[in-house]
C-alpha cells in the first residue's frame, strides 16, 4: 500500500477497511508507547495500556474531524486513557514498590566515566530516579499528568493544555502546584 495521508487512512478505516487501521497502528505505534511508557511502570503495564490506547483509538475514530492533523487528535486521545489509566490504578500503585530498571546511563565513546565513577553516577541516578518516582506517587491524577508532560516529556504549555482539554492558565496553575507539592513532600521527606 503506497504512503497515504491520515485522514484517507480514517476514511477507510470508517468504510471497513480493517487493514487501513493496521497502517496507522504501524505508522503511530513507537509514539504511542513512547507516551504510555511514561505512565506505566513494567512492560506488562504498558502493553495494557498500549492495547487500551489503541482500541480507544478503534472505538473513537468516527470523532476524529479532519479539521485538525490526525497526529494531534490521536496523541489527545492517548493522553487522555493515560490519565485514565493512572486514576483507575492509583490505590494499587501507592502500594506498590518499585522494582523495574531505570533508564541506563548512557556512557560516553571516550571512555569519559569508566568503573567506579561510572558506578557512582549509576548510583545517583538510580536514587534521583526513585526519589522521583515515590514523588510522583504522592500526587493526584492531574498533577501526574501535567508534571510528566511537562516536566519528563518537555511539552509547552499550549501543548499540554491541547492535549488535556485544560485552558494555558490551568496547566500552568497546575504544574505551579504539583512542583511546590512534590518539593514540600521532599523536604518533608529530609530532602535538601
Amino acid at each position: 500500500m503506497p504512503e497515504q495521508e491520515d485522514g484517507e487512512l480514517v476514511k477507510q478505516v470508517l468504510a471497513g477497511n480493517d487493514a487501513a487501521y493496521a497502517v496507522l497502528v504501524d505508522r503511530y505505534r513507537s509514539r504511542v508507547f513512547s507516551t504510555a511508557s511514561r505512565y506505566a511502570r513494567n512492560a506488562a503495564e504498558l502493553e495494557d495500556l498500549a492495547q487500551d490506547i489503541f482500541i480507544r483509538l478503534w472505538k473513537g475514530l468516527k470523532t476524529y474531524r479532519a479539521d485538525a492533523p490526525f497526529e494531534h487528535w490521536l496523541m489527545t486521545v492517548t493522553v487522555r486513557t493515560c490519565y485514565d489509566f493512572l486514576r483507575k490504578h492509583r490505590k494499587r500503585r501507592e502500594r506498590e514498590v518499585l522494582v523495574d530498571e531505570i533508564p541506563s546511563v548512557s556512557m560516553s565513546g571516550d571512555g569519559m566515566f569508566s568503573g567506579d565513577a561510572a558506578e557512582e553516577r549509576q548510583r545517583r541516578q538510580r536514587e534521583a530516579w526513585e526519589v522521583v518516582q515515590n514523588l510522583m506517587t504522592k500526587l493526584n491524577e492531574k498533577e501526574q499528568l501535567v508534571i510528566t508532560l511537562m516536566e519528563l516529556e518537555e511539552k509547552s504549555v499550549k501543548e499540554v493544555a491541547g492535549l488535556t482539554g485544560w485552558s494555558e492558565s490551568n496547566v500552568k496553575v497546575r504544574a505551579y502546584r504539583a512542583r511546590n507539592k512534590m518539593r514540600d513532600i521532599f523536604k518533608k521527606q529530609g530532602g535538601e
